[in-house]
C-alpha cells in the first residue's frame, strides 16, 4: 500500500505539537511515591523548584503545587479543557462553586468560556503503595461565537465513555476509548452545548487506542474532506502505518479521509488520535487566554482583575478532598453525583 496516507511525522515536544482547532496537548506521565498525611508525596522535596516543577526529579513532578501535586487556582478564557484521565485522580475545584474527585477512564470536559478559575490537583491517596498518576489534558478552541459562552463543566464517568475491542485474525487485541466522535457503531458521550465538539461538522474526535503487541487494526477513514488527523504515537516500538515503520514518541500527520492499517511492534503500543474541521479563525494567545484578537485578549486581563471570574469560594489555592472521599462531582447548580 501506498505511504501518501502520512503527511509529516515529528518527535513528540512538550507540550505536544497540535493543530486548528486544538490549541495545547500534554501527557502527564508521574510515578508518584507513596503520599503522606496531606496527600503529597512521602518524600524529600529538597531539590526542586517548588511552584514551578517541572523537571521530572525521580519521574515525578509537582508542577505548581507545594504540598500536593498538580495545578493550583487559575484563570481561563476563550477554550475548553479536556481531562482524560488514565492513572490516578484529580481533585477539581472551580469559581463557579462546583468540586469533583475522578479517576482512571473518567474524563472533565470544562468549558471556560467567558471566564473560570479552577483548579487541579493530584491527591496521592495510597499512604502503603506508590500513586502513579497518567492523565492527558488537551485544549480546544472556541469558535468566535462561543467565547463568552457561560461556563460549564461536564463529567464524562468511566462506564458511559465507549470502549470498543477489536481483535484480529490472530486474534491480538486493540481497545479503544471514545471520548468524543463516533467510531464503528459507538459515539461518544455529549460534549458541553457551546464546545465545537457539539458542531456537526466540526467531526471531532478524541480516541485512546491500546494495542497489543504485534496486533493489527484499521483506523477508518473520516467522513468530512476538510478533516484533519494526528496520532501521537507516546508509547511502544515498532508501529508500522500502511507498512511504514514509525518512530517511538512520534506525532504523525495523516491524511484523514484513508483508512489505515496499523500494526503493532514488539511492545504494546498505545496511541492518542486528535481529529476535527479547522475553525479557521486568528487565534490570539496569551497565557491562559485564548481570544481571536489581542484586543480581547487585553480585556480578558482587564475583566479578570476585576471580577476574579467570580471570585475563588474556597479556602485555599490547592484545596483536596478527604482521602477516603470516592469519586464524585458537586455542580454549581447543587447538583451532586456520587460514583
Amino acid at each position: 500500500m501506498a505511504n501518501h496516507s502520512i503527511l509529516a511525522t515529528a518527535p513528540l515536544g512538550f507540550p505536544w505539537q497540535t493543530i486548528d482547532p486544538f490549541l495545547f496537548c500534554v501527557h502527564h506521565d508521574d510515578a508518584y511515591p507513596r503520599g503522606n498525611a496531606q496527600m503529597g508525596p512521602d518524600a524529600d522535596l529538597g531539590g526542586r523548584n517548588l511552584g514551578q516543577d517541572f523537571e521530572g526529579k525521580d519521574g515525578w513532578r509537582m508542577y505548581h503545587g507545594n504540598t500536593v501535586p498538580g495545578f493550583p487556582a487559575h484563570p481561563h478564557r476563550g477554550f475548553e479543557t479536556v481531562t482524560i484521565v488514565r492513572q490516578g485522580f484529580i481533585d477539581h475545584s472551580d469559581s463557579l462553586g462546583a468540586t469533583a474527585r475522578f479517576g482512571p477512564g473518567d474524563v472533565q470536559w470544562l468549558t471556560a468560556g467567558k471566564g473560570i478559575v479552577h483548579c487541579e490537583m493530584f491527591p496521592l491517596r495510597q499512604t502503603e503503595a506508590a500513586n502513579p498518576t497518567e492523565l492527558f489534558q488537551v485544549w480546544l478552541n472556541l469558535p468566535a461565537r462561543k467565547k463568552m459562552a457561560e461556563p460549564h463543566f461536564t463529567m464524562l464517568w468511566a462506564d458511559s465513555v465507549p470502549l470498543l475491542e477489536f481483535t484480529d485474525a490472530k486474534g491480538l487485541g486493540t481497545s479503544v476509548q471514545v471520548v468524543a466522535g463516533s467510531l464503528e457503531q459507538a459515539r461518544g458521550a455529549a460534549p458541553p452545548p457551546d464546545s465545537w465538539a457539539s458542531e456537526a461538522q466540526s467531526d471531532l474526535a478524541i480516541w485512546t487506542v491500546r494495542m497489543q503487541a504485534g496486533a493489527h487494526w484499521t483506523l477508518p477513514g473520516a467522513r468530512h474532506a476538510l478533516t484533519r488527523r494526528r496520532l501521537y504515537y507516546f508509547r511502544g516500538q515498532g508501529l508500522t502505518i500502511n507498512g511504514q515503520a514509525v518512530a517511538p514518541q512520534s506525532v504523525v500527520e495523516v491524511r484523514a479521509q484513508d483508512a489505515l492499517e496499523l500494526q503493532g511492534g514488539s511492545t504494546e503500543t498505545q496511541l492518542l488520535v486528535l481529529q476535527a474541521c479547522p475553525i479557521g479563525e486568528p487565534v490570539a494567545q496569551h497565557g491562559p487566554f485564548v481570544m481571536n484578537t489581542q484586543a480581547e485578549i487585553h480585556q480578558a486581563f482587564a475583566d479578570y482583575r476585576r471580577t476574579e471570574f467570580g471570585g475563588w469560594p474556597w479556602g485555599r489555592s490547592d484545596p483536596v478532598h478527604p482521602r477516603d472521599k470516592g469519586r464524585f462531582a458537586l455542580h454549581a447548580d447543587g447538583r451532586i453525583e456520587e460514583r
